[in-house]
C-alpha cells in the first residue's frame, strides 16, 4: 500500500533525503546517513518510496477446459 499512514520510517523515503548513491543519502537535518536508517524528524514522501515488483502469476495448473464456456 502506498499510502499506509503506519509506514516504517526510513530515510530512503524521507522528505528531508536526497540520495547520494545506493547506500547512503544527504539529510538536510542529520548530513550524510544511511538508507535504511531513520530519525524523529523523518517525515514521509510517497514520490520517493518504490514499491515491491509484483509476484509473477503462473499459469501452468489451468488446462484448455478452463476457458470454455
Amino acid at each position: 500500500m502506498l499510502f499506509n499512514k503506519h509506514i516504517e520510517p526510513r530515510c530512503g523515503y524521507c522528505q528531508w533525503a536526497t540520495p547520494l548513491d545506493e547506500a547512503q543519502m544527504m539529510c538536510v537535518k542529520k548530513g550524510i546517513v544511511a538508507c535504511a536508517g531513520s530519525c524523529r524528524r523523518f517525515r514521509y514522501d510517497p514520490l520517493k518510496r518504490v514499491p515491491p515488483k509484483p509476484v509473477p502469476i503462473s499459469f501452468e495448473h489451468l488446462r484448455d477446459e478452463d476457458f470454455v464456456l
